[in-house]
């Protein structure tokens, strides 16, 4: 419809912009451009969305030659590199709001009072978490319009369902981005009209949705980043003459520390310096495709200097692009001599991959005990974290991976808190190193204080400083003291201590920088002494080995060369979960890999192999080392320790900071863990419960089904009286046709034969052993051969033997991807 009749003004998205530049009609409506404008510019522009946009208003410039262009954005901490890339080469001007908002923001620590020991017991928490929960609810209350926000969906949901377990009717509801629509908007629509008093939300309402007046925002815990606090806060007070307000709701010191600097910054207007993505190759492969199809044939230094124009390619090499040409050239996307010439192939491609977010699917988790529905995990943690064995915390409780399929996660519960991962990692933005290099100064300030000031000298000078109540400055003083004789991990002393076969490397100095450290001590490690496992914070590196490390981990930081640390990343990342599963977005955003392929790891490393030394290979480390690690600072890190500038110590056993570390901040919303009387109940119910078909392979003609718990003792059969009465899944109507084929000689295939041994063979054990053997061979993986063996075992009573049986599916659900079936 608006090929035939153009809009005065159109709405689109980034994406769609990528479909309509190919259509021959609207290109030439395009051509009448006088105005863009691009609202919430701060949301893409450091994203590969941005990118793409980037790419797309060159190719509009190409098409009408010059134009205004206009970006919309909240506070944002590099305008000057926003808006060059909006506009890279024309004169810029930079509008700020004429009168600055006011913003106020407190960050709080609840403490505990009489009446957080029955909602501890009633939410069967900690009364440190209840107090915060106490104080979320009684802040809602006192307000006419809230929004709770929380860095994860998983925070969001527990904190929603514990306000229920305390009171069903309390008016709040929430919003996440896994949510229906329907539910987001019924959200959005009832805190308008004023029939909830708050909603415990994500990023997901952070941004643009109309959702009326809001006078308070709290942030369940640190915001992580400057910019997402103002962001947040921004929501509340939201015409120009109002105060927005926010608080903090603090968890532990690591939480109240950073929310403490955080709250600082935002208050001083001090924002994070975005870091973009430059000479993406697979945003730059989709738009040489989208030019053969605009053009049907563009000479290649003619789209080179097309490209080129960009803020985000200024830097890009004519090599760089010709390599990447000759990629999609490989790939049969398009036709290359001296021009690009579009090839059918690309059309399927290019409008396939419009967007530049990965379709990410998520994992149904179901606890093996009892079939139960426990959550979901999406793509990145299966694909980082999904190894048999390991451990990671849902819904409040911690679960042991024992197998996964192609949508599904087989978990059981375990109370190994302290080694599981979160769920939620993936979802947390990372700290700054100016936030946290900021932490390590604060310390080191109250450090100083300590040692010529009172305590209430420093309440008062701490709570002037930084936006805090008493109780926040309670506790950093608190923790400081009791730190002082193991010493004071800050902005200028990294401490390492080792307690049992952990060593904590503590270090001020934010999420990637620590990263990427870590990832260096680790590869080193490996190769002296064999694998190790790495967990790393914002203030910390973690790493467990088999043998004592500090040694070597000193030896590393002192000896090894910095401008060697990006080849030792890059060699030990090629080789990680991380890499496979950004590789394979990368590959899709190429057309290497279709939109929909799944691959196994074998297959994937293969595939991987084969394009090493590749613009894919190439794309991929450099996508990880924009989002995931900070490879110069790091460096500048080594040679600052290296030149003495940073100093190094070392003690034994573990510090109050070391414990923060190894506790995690998570174990705020963790339940105490099923006890494993409650684990072992679950399973023995659905044993029980599991139905089972017995038939007679004596005459072949009589069958009924029972439950477990129902199986009658001297079952036999009811037409010929036989007790050889073989076991099988109610649903297996095959095993019936092949007793019948078998007894009336009418001959068996060999995979036939098979199925009869098996069912001969559960037949002998209920003759012998009666309805203990249903309880066997009615659990998932137990076949007559592993009954046999745990029927044969002495059991003092009937427990004892459901135990063994429930160690025998677990056992059979971690090793059954290893049998040839």
């Amino acid at each position: 419809m608006q090929t035939e009749f153009p809009p005065q003004i159109l709405i689109t998205t980034p994406e769609t912009l990528q479909a309509i530049l190919t259509g021959k009609k609207i290109r030439e409506y395009l051509k009448n451009v006088k105005w863009i404008v691009v609202d919430e510019v701060h949301e893409i522009a450091d994203s590969k969305r941005g990118v793409q946009l980037s790419l797309a208003l060159e190719r509009i410039r190409e098409l009408c030659g010059d134009f205004q262009i206009i970006g919309l954005s909240a506070t944002i901490g590099s305008p000057e590199s926003v808006a060059k890339f909006i506009s890279p080469n024309k004169e810029i001007e930079i509008v700020k709001a004429v009168s600055p908002k006011e913003m106020k923001i407190e960050v709080i620590h609840p403490e505990p009072i009489l009446k957080d020991k029955k909602i501890a017991e009633k939410i069967f928490s900690s009364e440190d978490t209840a107090a915060r929960l106490r104080s979320i609810m009684d802040l809602i209350k006192n307000s006419s319009s809230s929004l709770v926000f929380t860095n994860t969906r998983e925070f969001a949901e527990i904190l929603a369902s514990r306000i229920k377990i305390l009171d069903k009717k309390f008016p709040v509801s929430i919003h996440h981005s896994s949510l229906s629509k329907q539910v987001r908007i019924k959200a959005e629509k009832e805190l308008k009209e004023g029939k909830i008093k708050g909603v415990i939300c994500t990023s997901s309402l952070q941004l643009g949705i109309d959702i009326g007046s809001v006078d308070l925002v709290l942030q369940y815990q640190s915001p992580r980043q400057v910019t997402q606090l103002i962001q947040r806060v921004g929501r509340s007070g939201h015409k120009i003459e109002e105060v927005s307000k926010g608080i903090i709701i603090t968890s532990n010191e690591d939480d109240i520390f950073e929310s403490a600097v955080i709250a600082r910054k935002a208050l001083n207007e001090e924002l994070e310096e975005l870091k973009f993505h430059f000479n993406s190759l697979d945003v730059l492969a989709h738009q040489i495709v989208g030019l053969s199809l605009e053009y049907g044939s563009i000479d290649v230094k003619k789209a080179y200097e097309i490209f080129k124009r960009s803020y985000f390619y200024k830097n890009l090499s004519y090599k760089e692009f010709l390599d990447t040409c000759e990629q999609l050239k490989q790939l049969g996307l398009i036709f290359l001599n001296s021009s690009i010439r579009k090839k059918r192939r690309g059309f399927e491609y290019y409008f396939s991959q419009l967007s530049t977010i990965p379709s990410l699917k998520q994992f149904k988790i179901f606890n093996i005990l009892d079939n139960s529905f426990v959550g979901v995990l999406d793509e990145e943690f299966v694909a980082l974290h999904g190894e048999i064995g390991s451990t990671f915390i849902v819904k409040g409780e911690a679960w042991r991976i024992l197998d996964i399929t192609e949508d599904k996660v087989l978990v059981e519960p375990t109370i190994d808190f302290e080694a599981s991962i979160p769920a939620w990692e993936g979802e947390l933005i990372p700290v700054p190193f100016e936030v946290a290099y900021e932490v390590g100064k604060l310390r080191s300030y109250i450090a100083k204080l300590l040692t010529s000031k009172s305590e209430e000298e420093i309440l008062n000078i701490l709570t002037q400083a930084y936006p805090i109540d008493r109780n926040c400055a309670k506790k950093m003083v608190d923790l400081i003291k009791k730190q002082f004789k193991f010493g004071i991990p800050d902005e200028k002393n990294i401490l390492i201590e080792s307690y049992e076969d952990l060593t904590i490397i503590h270090a001020c100095f934010g999420s990637l920088v620590n990263e990427t450290l870590g990832r260096f001590i680790s590869a080193l490690l490996t190769s002296r002494i064999g694998p190790v496992a790495l967990r790393t914070d914002p203030y910390r590196i973690i790493i467990k080995a088999p043998v004592k490390i500090e040694e070597y981990v000193k030896e590393i930081l002192l000896k090894t060369n910095p401008k060697l640390l990006r080849t030792y990343i890059e060699l030990s990342i090629a080789k990680s979960n991380l890499f496979e599963w950004k590789f394979v977005h990368v590959a899709k955003r190429f057309g290497a890999i279709s939109k929909d392929a799944e691959y196994g790891k074998i297959t994937l490393k293969k595939i991987i192999e084969e394009y090493s030394n590749s613009p894919i290979y190439r794309e991929t480390l450099k996508e990880l080392e924009v989002e995931k690690l900070d490879i110069e600072k790091a460096e500048e890190i080594l040679e600052k320790i290296q030149s003495k500038e940073i100093k190094i110590s070392f003690v034994q056993g573990i510090s109050p900071l070391g414990k923060l570390g190894i506790i995690h901040s998570f174990l705020e919303v963790v339940g105490p863990g099923k006890p494993e009387k409650e684990v072992f109940s679950i399973f023995k119910k659905r044993l029980l419960d599991t139905k089972v078909k017995l038939i007679c392979l004596n005459c072949g003609r009589w069958g009924a089904s029972f439950k477990v718990r129902d199986i009658p003792e001297n079952l036999k059969c009811s037409l010929c009286e036989a007790r050889l009465l073989g076991i099988i899944n109610p649903k297996n109507r095959e095993a019936e046709k092949i007793v019948k084929k078998k007894l009336r000689d009418l001959g068996l295939t060999k995979e036939e034969e098979k199925k009869f041994e098996r069912i001969r063979k559960s037949a002998d054990l209920f003759l012998t052993y009666g309805k203990k053997a249903a309880y066997c061979l009615a659990a998932k993986g137990v076949g007559p051969d592993t009954a046999l063996r745990i029927l044969s075992r002495f059991h003092k009573d009937e427990n004892e033997f459901i135990k063994d049986i429930l160690e025998a599916e677990k056992q059979y659900l971690k090793t059954k991807r290893f049998w040839k079936i």
